[in-house]
């Protein structure tokens, strides 16, 4: 089960530059206005605000597809190693900051400043989805044929590319496109339209796309297939962006930027270098590069091994319904308990528990078989377990991340703007992609299985199916993933002994600290 997905990484970054920019101006314009006036300034951008809802609508849907096809794979026997090279498309919303200086700096000035950027990403987004959907049966092995990771990674790595591309541009546009009384709604805009767009492109999908759910829920007479198949689900969206952009390039227009302080590339990565310098930001890296080994485990691995034990894709993506609500508040009440001198207090009190969820995952894993039905199902209380537990876990998550992020923005140097929140976020993010990946591709490799009444192993497809042929069975006598499960909740204790040693020395460094060198 993911914790953090790509989504809610990609977003909060963005939300708190908004903050550290617009705050204070948009503060004492709200105190000079009366409700009446606040009510009709509001009214006079509504739609520029239900234009930003849909553009980051439009950013999550790509988003919400690359999440649903590690659960498509699963069910086709690939191997996890195969589901570590995927997981790479997760990465172009973790290292955005590499590129967002260009975006932000070159631009033709006769399109505009952000559709400059907007347009094309958009454009090829919609272009890789109608060409995709061609031919995305056959890279998923539906016909039968083994299926084509590789290339399914490359497209999918292209389009979040393309679709973080688009998030920079988005996101500097709304500065700009909403006034200064009502930039803070950008935001929300940010928060909630790519909190749907990847509800539609995963949940939404995953259920439309299985038969045994429209069959039970949707129609009358039960049909072979869903409502929708990938291929045409990627078409049409891809439609609904070449639309969606087309407007937005002939319809609507940039207004001046107010802003005059603008940075070029070269005044922006100087700016990195500066904050790279300090003593004590190296502290902070290893720091956030290596507190997430502990999860990477459960975080990469549990709804995978929960597909493989029986559980349909569409039933594990429905879970995610009932958390919506949940990861809106959590931040929300969390936030009162980081706002003081310790923020990294939090994050101290939470990690043990989430550590420990960690070992009821894997052994809500190995429940999941001993519970499943001999029709293949599962009892309604299996799903209710499971949905707890899950909502409990993301209390914890929630606890690290906000503490974090309330601890970046104690520290983060307001005389270099969001450039520092950024590239602390950069890092953040990293450290929770690379050890998802190498949890994925060791899975196979601490994976042990032998052949049922013989001698020798099934750990290569050939064995296997050499064991098959003789008409035995390959049973596991050693899962990687509870092997990796153990060996990460080892390390997050042990690193934990550390990372106290670490926050406390953090939070006794004066402000001073953390201010860059003139």
């Amino acid at each position: 089960m993911e914790s953090e997905s790509p989504r809610m990484r990609g977003t909060n970054e963005q939300r708190t530059n908004h903050a550290s920019v617009h705050d204070e101006d948009t503060l004492l314009s709200n105190q000079e206005l009366g409700p009446t006036t606040q009510g009709t300034v509001l009214r006079n951008d509504r739609l520029n605000i239900a234009i930003l809802f849909f553009l980051y609508i439009l950013q999550g849907i790509p988003l919400g597809l690359a999440g649903s096809i590690p659960m498509i794979l699963q069910n086709r026997n690939i191997s996890y190693k195969e589901q570590a090279i995927f997981s790479f498309v997760n990465w172009p919303f973790s290292v955005k900051l590499l590129w967002a200086p260009a975006v932000d700096s070159l631009f033709w000035s006769r399109v505009g400043r952000r559709k400059t950027w907007l347009v094309p990403t958009q454009y090829f987004i919609g272009l890789f989805m109608i060409v995709l959907s061609t031919s995305v049966s056959s890279l998923l092995g539906d016909d039968n044929s083994v299926p084509n990771v590789w290339l399914l990674t490359a497209v999918f790595f292209c389009m979040n590319f393309l679709a973080a591309t688009q998030d920079i541009a988005v996101d500097g546009w709304a500065l700009t496109m909403l006034s200064r009384r009502n930039v803070g709604y950008a935001s929300v805009c940010n928060s909630v339209g790519q909190t749907a767009g990847y509800f539609l492109g995963n949940v939404v999908f995953l259920a439309l796309e299985s038969a045994t759910f429209c069959n039970t829920y949707l129609r009358s007479v039960p049909q072979p297939e869903g409502l929708v198949t990938l291929g045409s689900f990627l078409r049409f969206w891809g439609i609904v962006f070449f639309i969606a952009t087309s407007m937005i390039l002939v319809f609507k227009s940039e207004r001046e930027d107010r802003h005059s302080n603008i940075l070029g590339i070269r005044d922006t990565y100087s700016q990195l270098y500066r904050i790279l310098c300090l003593r004590n930001i190296w502290l902070i890296v290893t720091f956030l590069l290596t507190c997430k080994i502990a999860f990477a485990a459960t975080d990469a691995v549990t709804g995978l091994k929960l597909i493989e034990q029986g559980v349909k894709r569409e039933h594990l993506a429905l879970i995610a319904i009932p958390m919506v609500p949940i990861q809106i508040l959590l931040p929300i009440v969390i936030s009162r308990y980081t706002t003081g001198p310790k923020p990294l207090a939090v994050f101290l009190k939470a990690y043990p528990y989430r550590l420990m969820f960690g070992l009821l995952f894997a052994y809500v894993v190995w429940w999941t078989k001993t519970v499943r039905t001999i029709t293949g199902d599962f009892p309604f209380y299996y799903y209710v377990i499971i949905t707890i537990a899950y909502g409990l876990h993301q209390i914890t998550v929630y606890s690290c991340f906000v503490a974090l992020m309330s601890f970046f923005a104690q520290i983060s140097d307001p005389a270099i703007g969001g450039t520092y929140m950024t590239l602390l976020n950069t890092i953040c993010n990293l450290g929770g992609n690379w050890p998802t990946t190498l949890a994925l591709w060791f899975v196979d490799g601490l994976t042990y299985k032998s052949c049922e009444n013989s001698m020798f192993s099934c750990d290569t497809k050939e064995l296997a199916q050499k064991c098959t042929n003789a008409g035995h069975e390959c049973l596991t006598t050693v899962d990687g993933f509870y092997l990796e499960t153990i060996l990460c909740t080892i390390f997050g204790f042990i690193w934990l002994k550390w990372g106290k040693n670490v926050i406390h020395r953090l939070h006794r460094l004066p402000m001073s600290a953390w201010k860059c060198p003139r």
